[in-house]
């Protein structure tokens, strides 16, 4: 059997990647790109740099703790990263990488989506709400 360099590892593993399997990286990165507030965190820094609490002013219903969890999660998967500047009081800033620009593309276009059609799915919903109660 030959050895496989790291490089060579990552490659086969990549090419044999299946998000539909759960105990695939893949999946799991989904799962979290999928939580809404990594999708709000990443819409709000594509608009450039933010401080924590520019932050949490922005994304209504975002508890201190989940968005220092969701910072910390994006910043560990190379999606943000976190500048501290030495002053008095510290100054923290989170800008999206080059990676997390890409993915921000997508999640504002979902977004967008979203705002753009709520008006098309809650009419959807009595619709299907109204058919429901009629079948009861």
């Amino acid at each position: 059997m030959a050895t496989m360099t790291a490089v060579q590892r990552r490659e086969q593993a990549r090419v044999e990647y299946d998000a539909f399997i759960r105990a695939c990286p893949t999946n799991q990165l989904l799962d979290r790109l999928s939580d809404k507030w990594v999708s709000l965190v990443v819409a709000a820094l594509s608009a450039g740099p933010m401080r924590y609490g520019d932050l949490s002013r922005k994304i209504a219903g975002v508890s201190p703790k989940m968005l220092t969890q969701t910072l910390r999660a994006l910043e560990r998967d190379g999606i943000l990263t976190r500048t501290v500047t030495p002053s008095v009081p510290v100054r923290v800033d989170y800008e999206l990488t080059s990676l997390g620009g890409s993915l921000a593309v997508l999640l504002t276009a979902v977004k967008d989506w979203a705002e753009t059609h709520i008006e098309q799915v809650h009419e959807a919903r009595e619709r299907y709400d109204t058919a429901r109660e009629d079948d009861v």
